[in-house]
């Protein structure tokens, strides 16, 4: 197991090119370096959170449409300056609050965790499993040639981005396109995952603290899984 001082060193090495920061330099990444973690099925702790974030959405979305949320409004001009139709591949934030009034999926526990947190908190957020991470995480303008493995029509494919795409990687290759679209396989959360790296995204107006809001309440949830979490944060910015 990693002890804190390893997990900030997985997070010190964490970078976000000058081309993404051009696009908006208001963003920040907030991102967790996690250890410890109990793995297990979805549970009636998720569930409860869960349920609690449906009932979030559902008032949010009372006052008017998704896309008028002001964080998800500024995510979509986020797409679309490098290039991507915000109605036709919505961020993780958009995504998941269309569901919600249907409900949200159940997953398992992590997942089930940051998913709910993303809504709660209005803020894109996505978790990885950090044993089957290689190197420290970038997130950089895609030039087309990087490998992202992922599924379509139930079996496995590798795909590649479009070249000017925002997308975090690793040594490997693609983790997530699109900023916060789609993650890969490869590294997906799973009922054995123990170690974990989430990173939660934000453009204004959605502030520091309100990101750290979220951080905070991830980490509460996670703490309660297992006597021996350990965690490391950093904010990245322009």
């Amino acid at each position: 197991m990693r002890d804190t001082a390893d997990l900030q060193a997985v997070l010190d090495g964490a970078t976000v090119d000058p081309a993404v920061l051009a696009l908006r330099p208001d963003y920040r990444a907030l991102l967790l370096a996690v250890d410890g973690l109990e793995p297990g099925a979805s549970d009636a702790a998720g569930e409860e959170l869960l349920q609690r974030a449906e009932a979030s959405a559902r008032a949010a979305l009372a006052a008017g449409p998704v896309e008028e949320l002001p964080h998800v409004a500024a995510w979509r001009e986020a797409y679309r300056a490098f290039g991507a139709k915000p109605q036709r591949t919505r961020n993780s934030l958009e995504a998941l609050l269309r569901r919600a009034e249907g409900g949200l999926p159940r997953v398992n526990r992590l997942t089930d965790a940051y998913n709910a947190v993303c809504v709660l908190h209005q803020v894109p957020l996505g978790g990885e499993d950090l044993d089957r991470y290689a190197g420290p995480p970038r997130l950089v303008r895609a030039t087309g040639e990087e490998a992202f493995d992922t599924a379509s029509g139930g079996a496995d494919v590798v795909e590649h981005p479009d070249a000017g795409e925002v997308v975090w990687r690793d040594d490997v290759g693609v983790t997530c396109r699109r900023w916060n679209w789609r993650q890969g396989r490869r590294t997906q959360l799973t009922d054995r995952t123990t170690a974990a790296l989430f990173v939660l995204d934000a453009l204004d107006p959605l502030d520091d603290a309100a990101l750290g809001a979220a951080a905070d309440e991830l980490v509460a949830h996670l703490q309660r899984s297992g006597p021996d979490v350990r965690v490391a944060r950093r904010v990245l910015r322009g």
